[in-house]
């Protein structure tokens, strides 16, 4: 938690959402019943992705209280925290990783 907030993560279209600590340990999630319908899986990757992504973003959240704070960039460095721009970089990737095309029952001929 950061400041004493939860942080969370929500799919692109709203349908799963977490919030977690700042470690990514899940305190609350909400699926939306037709994503229970996936392979489990596939709904498991993203329940994960979404806990990383949290935490990540309470990473970077972190980072910059302590930098405010007047710490180092020496410093900073050595915790291992993420930088901002490292976080949205990897949402970006993660987006364009989970993109995937609707299944259909119907079988290519």
């Amino acid at each position: 938690m950061t400041g004493g907030r939860m942080v969370g993560a929500t799919s692109r279209d709203g349908s799963i959402s977490v919030e977690t600590t700042e470690q990514g340990l899940p305190l609350r999630i909400s699926v939306e019943p037709g994503e229970l319908r996936r392979n489990p899986d596939d709904l498991a990757a993203d329940l994960l992705r979404l806990c990383r992504r949290a935490a990540n973003r309470a990473g970077a959240a972190r980072r910059q209280q302590l930098a405010e704070a007047g710490m180092s960039a020496d410093l900073l460095a050595l915790t291992g925290l993420p930088k901002a721009e490292e976080v949205e970089r990897q949402e970006l990737i993660d987006e364009q990783e989970s993109e995937v095309e609707p299944q259909s029952w119907l079988r290519s001929v």
